[in-house]
């Protein structure tokens, strides 16, 4: 029930006292005892000889393991003035808080870092936890987990307030049409009547499902990268017993119409208080999941600034940047959460309430984000070793037919041409023999052989011209109806085969054009 504004400012001043002192101290690396680490300083409102007079009532102030949340800020590049200036320089702003948690939350002028009240069982768990915390940042930076740069406690008149600061999931700078937040579970998760009146309300994922019924799609590698560093995150949280957390989902949406509005937004927002830019590494949600090496860039052109978020489309084609993070590591599957589920599975289906236990949750969460909320964008184009493969398949299928259809007078007549010269279907073999033997190349034919291919098409009651020039194209049709046209050329000694639709006029629109150029 502390005033928030005295909150604020306690916070300000204890930080700003810890991280100077901070400085004085040698770099090293981080020991084992340095996770259990409290080190506690008194700051009265006349001042003493060490910390400055200020407007508050007395308290004091506790920083948790120093030594070790300096080096997960060094991790994320963020230098100890940065974060003295971004969380000190201006006053705190207050959020409001959609979660039955009852915590305050407040984000820094520069939209940088979000500043998060906890239970104590909260904090003692994440004292804990920063052991295997650091080892698994160590292997990989890149994590859509929360990014913790501290954990404090403010005392003052009796009353523990103890905080936590993280990384912001979702800039101010840009609008977020819709925001969720996602467990998987469907057991009471629809906003309430009183979060719906609000203005930037946090929808969950019965609304999700009614409002996206058919999901968000990336392309494929944008899609592969994301659940891949879903899966990771879920594996260390399972193996930390935790659960009950969520994925904090904002969707903005790149319209004409609503840019205007973002506009106004914009710039009653922060955005144009950020000094130098960017000063977190791996903190947007592109970078989040994407590998070292790979840059940011997406499909979407028209937006100048993504703020990091990553490009997706709507079920309606809507071009979208979505921003996301995991929130809420810090419940353990202990006593209460066992007792609160087998209550839960008494009254409703067990499986489908939030609490359970970590590897039934773990897998129910990646399983709703793989199958109903982000989908890959299907290619409807072939590739083009399978068109390759396609096209010489209906040609030879169709060389076939023509040579089998052929009149037996014909063959009688031109028996001595065909046994002398190249036929149309051994010209078909030759060509894929040559497709799976690269290093040989088939052999032109000779003037003579030309001109009895010619004679074999025109001769098979194709209502072709009997009258061919060496340097023409003989089109034909077939009744059958060939499934792509093809195009033979014999040039440079080489046989070259492509596929391509026809664009030509025809009397029977189901058929198709196999020219041959000579």
């Amino acid at each position: 029930q502390t005033a928030s504004s005295a909150i604020k400012g306690a916070i300000q001043l204890g930080i700003g006292y810890t991280v100077g002192n901070l400085t004085s101290k040698p770099d090293r690396d981080v020991l084992m005892q340095d996770f259990y680490v409290v080190e506690s300083v008194f700051l009265p409102s006349e001042g003493s000889n060490l910390t400055p007079a200020h407007h508050y009532p007395d308290f004091r102030f506790k920083t948790y393991a120093p030594l070790a949340f300096r080096y997960f800020r060094e991790l994320f590049g963020i230098k100890p003035d940065d974060y003295l200036y971004s969380i000190c320089s201006e006053p705190l702003i207050e959020l409001s808080n959609p979660g039955a948690s009852g915590s305050l939350f407040f984000v820094t002028s520069d939209d940088e870092f979000i500043i998060k009240t906890v239970q104590h069982k909260e904090a003692e768990f994440l004292q804990k936890l920063l052991p295997g915390y650091y080892m698994n940042l160590n292997q990989n930076p890149r994590t859509l987990l929360p990014k913790f740069y501290g954990l404090y406690c403010v005392q003052s008149g009796g009353i523990n307030i103890r905080i936590v600061v993280m990384n912001n999931v979702l800039p101010r700078a840009l609008r977020m049409h819709f925001t969720y937040d996602l467990k998987g579970s469907t057991y009471k998760r629809r906003a309430s009547r009183k979060e719906r009146e609000k203005s930037n309300p946090t929808f969950k994922d019965l609304d999700f499902l009614q409002d996206m019924h058919e999901a968000l799609y990336f392309d494929s590698e944008t899609h592969s990268a994301l659940m891949k560093t879903l899966q990771r995150d879920c594996r260390v949280l399972e193996s930390f017993k935790i659960m009950d957390y969520s994925l904090l989902l904002g969707i903005h949406i790149l319209d004409s119409n609503m840019k205007e509005k973002d506009g106004e937004c914009s710039q009653s927002t922060s955005d144009a208080k950020r000094p130098g830019g960017q000063k977190v590494l791996y903190s947007t949600a592109m970078e989040s999941i994407q590998g070292p090496g790979k840059a940011g860039d997406s499909v979407i052109t028209e937006a100048t600034n993504t703020m990091g978020g990553i490009p997706a489309k709507s079920h309606k084609g809507e071009k979208l940047l979505l921003f996301m993070g995991i929130i809420d590591i810090l419940q353990s599957y202990r006593l209460m959460k066992k007792l609160e589920h087998s209550w839960k599975a008494l009254v409703y289906d067990g499986d489908t309430v939030s609490v359970h236990r970590p590897s039934f949750y773990a897998d129910r969460f990646l399983k709703f984000m793989s199958t109903r909320v982000f989908k890959k964008v299907q290619a409807l184009r072939t590739s083009p070793s399978k068109k390759w493969c396609n096209s010489i398949a209906a040609l030879k299928a169709a060389s076939q037919e023509i040579v089998s259809t052929a009149s037996q007078e014909w063959k009688d007549e031109n028996h001595g041409i065909l046994t002398e010269g190249q036929s149309y279907s051994s010209l078909d073999e030759e060509v894929l023999s040559s497709r799976h033997r690269p290093d040989l190349v088939p052999s032109t034919p000779s003037l003579f052989e030309a001109a009895s291919l010619a004679t074999t098409i025109s001769a098979s009651s194709l209502n072709v011209d009997q009258h061919c020039q060496h340097d023409e194209s003989v089109p034909f049709s077939s009744s059958k109806g060939l499934p792509s046209s093809s195009t033979f050329t014999l040039e440079d000694s080489a046989i070259y085969l492509t596929s391509e639709q026809s664009t030509l006029e025809m009397e029977n629109d189901n058929a198709s054009v196999l020219d041959v150029y000579l």
